[in-house]
């Protein structure tokens, strides 16, 4: 039996117009009405020039959801060979859906108005959108159903918004007393961004193109010797997160427990470590993977910061993959969390470059209590 599972096509939408460095606090607002003194700092180091925002202008206002920007990636998918009608299963990955229930790809099913098909919704951060593609993997692969639509998305933009630092603004004086804690919270709204991908998986490659068969697919997490690292919905007491239940609704918006903060200390004496060197050499010691048959190497990393990091962790692991294999397009797609992999894969796969026989590596980490990806595709 043929169990081998195939991307058939992989399309995405980003929101609006692309937005530039200088046009940032246009779109998320003023905290405070003051400028950022992080904003500067964290552009230059992480090296993305524009980014997508589902933000009018202005406004501070969604024109999107996030279950609309995610259906429409999945309405592309459809052409000659494939309607949307004929889907068997749907799987969701986000990091903030648009609402706490139901769930992500209920609100997608709704959009696209499909009926009796099988649906699982992948909650998480940047790995939510590949444990959404391992979902539909598994599902054709154990020979439940035929094909599957994979996706990820994100809007960040509405937790990054200055309206939701109202409250906290109002006590400047204690932030000026613990800037680590303002730097946790305003070093992403310069980091991250909106945009949507999907990918359409079949137990048949393409007969009129090439297609991107998935040799396999690793997720190793180290959360249970690891403390959170990034987060939402929670206040970080004596090192452990305490959800935003235990509070009053006053206190969430005066400790804005709703906005994502990161400890970026932890974050960059761990990330490689625990995403890069210990997980891949378990992998290598699976798989049979070499340098020299990978002819692209696509990273998600949420800053160019990280970019000499995470070869040298490579490298440490047994696995050095030179520079000009690597594909990215976070300088002028951002960081788009769940949905990266997915929107540098359309573009490569889009690109008219890849040839039959080609392999690439993927790599997707998530820094939330420090987990991993790592996934070969081939060109057939």
């Amino acid at each position: 039996m043929n169990n081998a599972i195939y991307i058939n096509d992989i399309q995405t939408f980003m929101p609006n117009q692309p937005v530039s460095n200088d046009e940032m606090e246009e779109y998320l607002g003023y905290i405070g009405g003051k400028k950022s003194k992080a904003k500067a700092i964290v552009l230059r180091s992480n090296g993305i020039k524009q980014r997508y925002y589902v933000l009018k202008k202005g406004t501070q206002k969604a024109l999107f959801s996030n279950a609309q920007i995610t259906a429409n990636a999945v309405k592309k998918l459809q052409n000659e060979h494939f309607g949307l009608e004929a889907m068997e299963v749907l799987s969701c990955g986000t990091t903030m859906p648009d609402q706490l229930m139901p769930n992500h790809t209920l609100m997608v099913q709704g959009e696209l108005g499909l009926n009796d098909i099988e649906t699982l919704s992948a909650s998480g951060i940047c790995l939510s959108g590949m444990n959404a593609l391992k979902y539909v993997y598994y599902a054709i692969k154990s020979g439940e159903c035929e094909n599957g639509v994979a996706t990820g998305s994100e809007i960040a933009s509405l937790a990054l918004r200055a309206q939701n630092f109202e409250e906290e603004s109002k006590q400047w004086t204690l932030l000026e007393a613990n800037p680590t804690l303002a730097f946790e919270k305003d070093f992403l709204r310069w980091m991250l961004s909106d945009g949507a991908g999907a990918m359409l998986l079949q137990n048949k490659p393409n007969t009129d193109k090439l297609s991107l068969k998935i040799e396999w697919i690793e997720l190793l997490s180290y959360a249970g010797q690891m403390p959170t690292c990034m987060y939402s919905g929670c206040e970080m007491v004596d090192a452990k997160p305490v959800g935003w239940r235990n509070y009053t609704q006053s206190e969430i918006m005066e400790k804005s427990l709703l906005s994502i903060a990161q400890d970026v200390k932890l974050l960059n004496e761990n990330i490689v470590e625990y995403t890069v060197v210990k997980p891949l050499k378990k992998i290598l010691g699976k798989r049979a993977l070499v340098e020299k048959e990978i002819a692209y190497f696509l990273p998600h990393y949420s800053s160019h910061f990280f970019r000499d990091k995470l070869y040298a962790g490579m490298q440490e692991a047994g696995l050095e993959i030179p520079y000009e294999k690597w594909f990215t397009n976070l300088p002028y797609c951002g960081n788009t969390g769940s949905a990266s992999i997915y929107i540098m894969l359309e573009e490569l796969f889009h690109s008219n470059r890849l040839q039959k026989g080609e392999k690439i590596l993927c790599y997707i980490p998530e820094s939330g209590r420090f987990s991993t990806a790592f996934m070969l595709l081939e060109v057939v």
